[in-house]
């Protein structure tokens, strides 16, 4: 896979860039600029080069990306659909509906967009019930979830499985819209960029100092209040999507224990695996978003054995050793050596 070249690994995940480098004009390419600000409720960090300023485009493929997809937003598309109003989907919803499809095919149906409700039923989603749920407020809601079941029409509109089953694409929507942001600067001639939005990252070409881009994962640490960064990794790779998921940061303690934001399609609850966080790397940041999303709801086992059946997905996943509560690296076969 050439979008791989190395890793090295000082000590493990989320991601951060660590390339974003000063601003600097390299070979006619035109000068590095960088963008950082909010967006979705995180942050976003970019760097391209090019002789044009392109921040106002990409503010509006932001904004088109929310106009579509926010389940917060009340006026947005999906939003729309979720109310079940008679909407034709647009070209955004259409193809991150397929690829969710797609994702839930491969991943034994644990990826699934229509978990909204249950993840708004646990208090981790756009509405929270502030109560946790009883078992047949589970049942009630589970009858709607099925992804599968759901179909555009000829009419171009989304058929939902029930009348109460609601999307939320949001484990998928960064990694989507940092893919569109990397097409509008490949569409205006540049050639050389990297985006970051929530972690998720989609980048091509060469940084400002003309390599791979670097890009630091880090260690799960866990924090429910704040995003803590410590090194684990800095992979150098180029030309490809990289995503991080993992159950150390949104979680909250119950009546019963701790839970975490990864619903299990099975049960309706709160996935318990072996997993503590998996850095996939794939063709698009919306691919590497939606599986490593996929690999948190399932064993570790079994995320390996999806990923080996994906053409060009690999992953580095990390789990805990229950009786020193150190960390066990481990990665799919076409993940590149691991340097200590």
């Amino acid at each position: 896979m050439r979008f791989f070249k190395r890793l090295l690994l000082p000590s493990a995940l989320f991601l951060l860039v660590l390339s974003l480098l000063l601003v600097s004009c390299v070979g006619g390419r035109g000068e590095y600029r960088r963008l950082q600000g909010g967006v979705w409720n995180t942050t976003y960090n970019i760097s391209y080069a090019s002789a044009t300023d392109l921040t106002d485009s990409v503010l509006a493929v932001m904004k088109q990306v929310e106009l579509s997809l926010s389940p917060f937003n009340d006026s947005s598309l999906i939003s729309r659909i979720n109310r079940g109003e008679p909407c034709e989907v647009d070209s955004l919803v259409r193809r991150i509906f397929l690829a969710s499809q797609e994702v839930n095919r491969a991943s034994f149906g644990r990826f699934d967009p229509t978990v909204a409700p249950l993840i708004n039923l646990w208090g981790f989603g756009y509405r929270n019930s502030g109560v946790e749920p009883t078992q047949a407020m589970i049942d009630s809601v589970m009858v709607s979830v099925g992804i599968g079941d759901c179909q555009i029409d000829s009419l171009g509109r989304l058929q939902r499985k029930t009348p109460m089953t609601e999307f939320n694409f949001s484990a998928i929507t960064k990694g989507y819209g940092c893919d569109l942001v990397g097409e509008m600067f490949r569409r205006n001639g540049c050639n050389d960029f990297m985006v970051e939005i929530g972690g998720e990252i989609a980048m091509r070409g060469r940084n400002p100092r003309g390599e791979d881009w670097h890009i630091m994962v880090d260690a799960p640490v866990e924090n429910d209040t704040a995003v803590v960064h410590s090194r684990m990794a800095v992979m150098v790779v180029t030309d490809c999507g990289v995503a991080t998921s993992g159950n150390y940061r949104n979680f909250k303690q119950t009546s019963s224990g701790r839970i975490w934001h990864t619903i299990s399609t099975l049960d309706g609850r709160p996935a318990h695996t072996d997993l503590l966080a998996a850095t996939v790397i794939a063709p698009t940041a919306m691919l590497a978003d939606a599986y490593a999303t996929a690999c948190m709801a399932l064993p570790s086992d079994s995320a390996r054995l999806m990923l080996e059946r994906v053409p060009d997905v690999e992953a580095l996943f990390v789990t805990v050793n229950p009786s020193d509560s150190a960390f066990t690296i481990t990665t799919t076969p076409g993940f590149p050596e691991i340097k200590r």
